[in-house]
């Protein structure tokens, strides 16, 4: 029993909804970043802003990777 597809998808799933994703995502990646290195141990060097954002890019994947 094959169903039909509709046609076209939504405004809002074509335009609206990646637009917002991308805003989000680039949001929560710059700001996790900003505070990774504004509270920086002595002695943590390059190593915890490189995985604050390696973790922050992991979970905008993990969140808004199916839009």
């Amino acid at each position: 029993d094959l169903q039909p597809k509709p046609s076209r998808p939504h405004w809002f799933e074509r335009h609206a909804q990646p637009c917002l994703a991308e805003l989000l995502g680039t949001a929560l990646f710059i700001f996790i970043g900003c505070l990774s290195v504004l509270e920086q141990a002595q002695g943590s060097g390059r190593l915890q802003p490189a995985l604050a954002h390696g973790l922050a890019l992991a979970i905008v994947i993990a969140a808004l990777g199916e839009i």
